[in-house]
């Protein structure tokens, strides 16, 4: 596991270079690694992941695997190595810890469900608060139980039996989260999976999750945005590459917007990326950026003043706090909408993002599904993340333009990027 970071400590965000010009490349995406790990362990035959994010949450997800009896190597040569289990989990009892990895605790709590056996699975307090009725709900209609048998959060006991398969509906308010973890254990089911969706939230993880199921072997029957239907079947291991993460690449590509200069994502790619967050390039386009394709990497070049808009944030709800980062210094306020879900994430966001907004002077208002920020010239200050690895990146980058912006506990980024205060000190004057 990742070393433990100093809660203590804190970081100071330097301003931008002058004339920043410059080239990153931030590590694989932890939402396509985790993926690719459960589809792996699942799979007839060994995997090799290339270029996988070594993190707290991927780091944490391959314990619990572990904890279930795969045997999944992360020091292995040219990438982390997995053994396919041939689509069984391969131990009867199991205590699974979950950790703070929102993806280990749904992924791998579905893929029990389709075990055979007793699984205690646990989390840390913060993932603890995190509701999971809807998915143990529907477990729990596939032949599941659960002890307490009113379960709808961690810890708790699964039997597992298998999942019998039929036909499902879930509401309109269900995780994405939800529905990938369904989908992916499905084809271990008795009899092909049934779903169906009310207006589903958070679109291009689902299709991220369809798309990797049939790279390792699995196609999924989709009928319209909201249908699916997943027939029992193996799928099949395979050496895989990770794409670099889209989510962590907006804190660069916003560096970009708030200063006037120019950041290349290198490995990048706009066409054919798998990860949704790469529309957060469309919504600083609309707001006066170029956004330029190149062989290597995508580049991000800044007016300085970009423009003000209302945008719907519904299919990519993690980036809302980058844009809410940027949006002191555009021309006029910034509207960001369909977020209703961000308060059930690693804190309430919307909140986080609005109190530690106001602490440096700038003007909010907010709704139960979105924030509205006003241009001003933020001061400096104190940033409190609340834990949450998002929040203390997205204030990186207004700590580019206001001086004297000052992150506590920093090592929170462990989560999902280890190094971001590395990579962050390329954009810095002086070094980090």
């Amino acid at each position: 596991m990742s070393p433990v970071p100093d809660r203590t400590s804190v970081r100071t965000i330097r301003p931008a270079r002058r004339e920043l010009d410059v080239a990153v490349r931030v590590p694989g995406s932890k939402s396509i690694t985790n993926r690719a790990l459960l589809l792996a362990a699942l799979a007839q035959g060994s995997s090799t992941l290339r270029d996988a994010l070594s993190a707290d949450d991927t780091l944490a997800f391959a314990a619990g695997l572990r904890a279930l009896g795969f045997a999944v190597d992360e020091r292995a040569s040219g990438g982390w190595h997995v053994r396919g289990a041939g689509g069984r989990i391969p131990v009867g009892r199991a205590d699974v810890d979950c950790a703070e990895a929102g993806t280990a605790a749904r992924f791998l709590l579905a893929a029990c469900a389709a075990g055979e056996g007793r699984y205690r699975l646990d989390a840390a307090p913060q993932l603890r608060r995190r509701p999971l009725a809807q998915l143990l709900e529907a477990l729990r209609g596939q032949g599941a139980r659960t002890e307490p048998p009113d379960a709808d959060r961690l810890p708790l006991m699964l039997e597992a039996r298998g999942l019998t398969g039929g036909s499902l509906r879930l509401p309109g308010d269900t995780s994405s989260q939800f529905v990938s973890a369904l989908l992916m254990a499905a084809p271990l089911g008795r009899a092909p999976l049934e779903l169906a969706v009310d207006g589903l939230v958070s679109r291009p993880y689902v299709d991220m999750t369809l798309a990797m199921m049939a790279q390792f072997g699995v196609e999924a029957e989709r009928r319209g945005h909201e249908r699916f239907r997943v027939s029992p079947g193996a799928y099949s291991g395979r050496d895989y590459a990770v794409e670099p993460d889209a989510s962590t690449a907006s804190y660069f590509f916003a560096a970009a917007a708030v200063t006037g200069g120019r950041v290349k994502v290198l490995g990048l790619r706009r066409k054919g990326c798998l990860q949704g967050d790469i529309r957060f390039l469309d919504v600083l386009e609309a707001m006066g950026c170029s956004v330029i394709d190149e062989p290597d990497g995508v580049v991000v070049a800044g007016s300085g003043t970009p423009t003000g808009l209302s945008v719907d944030m519904s299919d990519i709800s993690d980036t809302f706090m980058t844009l809410a980062a940027v949006a002191p210094f555009a021309s006029s306020p910034v509207i960001m909408t369909g977020i209703a879900n961000v308060r059930l994430k690693e804190s309430d966001r919307i909140a986080a993002m609005e109190r530690n907004l106001r602490r440096l002077g700038v003007k909010t208002a907010s709704g139960p599904d979105f924030l509205r920020v006003y241009p001003g010239t933020p001061t400096g200050g104190r940033i409190d993340p609340r834990g949450d690895h998002r929040i203390a990146m997205s204030f990186a980058v207004l700590g580019l333009r206001a001086r004297g912006v000052v992150v506590e506990d920093p090592g929170c980024v462990s989560k999902t990027c280890p190094g971001f205060f590395e990579l962050w000190s390329t954009l810095e004057q002086g070094t980090a």
